[in-house]
């Protein structure tokens, strides 16, 4: 795992991981660490737990919560990272006795969402998704507030209850913001229209988060979009025409990168955008291949393409970073990857480093094809120069 250090200035967190019987994608806590960084905070120690059970008060037993508050009190820490879903009670629990914020995995991922949403769109997206979040956090957690008074005339009645207001509340600007994204939506789907009548052919890049995909992205389109060595750099779809050979042309949209148990809210949210990808007439699935994890990187971007529809769609995958390699790795252990997309084994995959270059000219000649295929298809014979 990193280094655990860091400088005084910098809030800390502890980190804590559980087993619950099923194998565990991340015993280490690397990805908890990086999402940590990306939230602001830096891991000042770590703590793992391995149950048959868990503890409906505290998800983890009572000796792991005093282990907990020793590593709090001991690092100076200002939170606690779950890398689990846990329920409102037990986040309060947990809050109550160690003294400091816990944070369980969905809240951490709307957080870095929140903090690197840029457009307009983008923040009403990361505002609705937080919002249903807060939805679920209100069970008894006002019972100081059980009760306010009634209506004028009325001392004393069982007026409504604070949570019942505050649901109430809640509802109203779900919709709002519902309507609004509903409208923002509209227009995408009005733009999307008018790129398929021009038969152009749609490319949609689509990954785990940081396998490389705004890089590619930027590769491709010849864009300076912003890019960095972290989880949830960019959130904003963006889309570029481009041009591949004689003739050839495609309109490439770089989305929003996937994660492991991604939050259903999100989802949700995120709809009008991840609609860039069903729209699409192929896939580029950007895998980061210097990651040990690239086989169930590659599941839970499947997974997530399921649940929005999109598992038809034709896919490519890109194996990136071939540049972080101290050996290439056979063709044959990566079968196992090409199974999980469908049992689609033969589908076309490349070797590619978007940072570099390396690769992508055979990456566009199969594009250039694929754009020259779909024009003629169309009705639009390819005029060569």
């Amino acid at each position: 795992m990193p280094s655990l250090t860091r400088p005084e200035e910098a809030p800390g967190a502890v980190l804590v991981g559980v087993d619950t019987g099923q194998p565990h994608p991340d015993t280490q806590l690397h990805e908890l660490h990086e999402l940590a960084l990306s939230a602001g905070l830096v891991p000042s120690a770590s703590l793992w737990s391995t149950r048959r059970r868990i503890d409906p008060g505290f998800y983890v037993g009572s000796g792991k919560v005093d282990e907990l508050k020793q590593q709090v009190v001991g690092t100076h820490a200002s939170c606690v990272l779950f890398d689990n879903a846990l329920s409102p009670a037990q986040q309060r629990n947990l809050e109550n006795a160690l003294g400091v914020p816990v944070w369980d995995r969905t809240a951490l991922i709307l957080e870095i969402f929140a903090r690197r949403a840029r457009s307009g769109e983008g923040k009403l997206q990361v505002e609705l998704a937080r919002l249903r979040h807060a939805a679920t956090r209100l069970v008894r957690g006002w019972t100081h507030l059980e009760r306010q008074q009634g209506g004028i005339g009325l001392r004393g009645g069982p007026g409504e209850k604070q949570i019942e207001l505050d649901r109430r509340m809640l509802e109203d600007k779900i919709k709002v913001l519902q309507v609004r994204l509903h409208k923002l939506e509209r227009q995408r789907s009005t733009q999307r229209r008018a790129r398929a009548r021009a038969g152009q052919l749609r490319v949609s890049i689509v990954g785990y988060t940081n396998a490389g995909k705004s890089t590619l992205f930027n590769a491709l389109t010849h864009a300076h979009g912003y890019v960095a060595n972290q989880l949830f750099a960019t959130l904003d779809t963006t889309t570029r025409r481009i041009y591949l050979a004689p003739g050839a042309f495609a309109v490439v949209s770089d989305t929003v990168g996937f994660i492991r148990d991604l939050p259903h809210s999100l989802v949700d949210a995120f709809k009008a955008t991840l609609d860039e990808t069903l729209e699409a007439d192929v896939l580029l699935h950007v895998v980061d291949l210097s990651n040990e994890q690239r086989d169930q990187q590659i599941e839970q971007v499947n997974a997530v393409l399921a649940e929005i529809g999109a598992q038809d769609i034709p896919q490519i995958l890109v194996y990136n970073k071939i540049d972080k390699l101290q050996a290439p790795i056979p063709f044959t252990d990566r079968y196992a990857a090409h199974a999980g997309t469908g049992g689609r084994d033969s589908i076309k995959s490349f070797d590619v480093s978007a940072l570099t270059g390396a690769g992508l000219d055979a990456l566009r000649e199969y594009l250039a094809a694929m754009a020259a295929a779909r024009s003629t298809a169309d009705g639009h014979p390819v005029i060569h120069a």
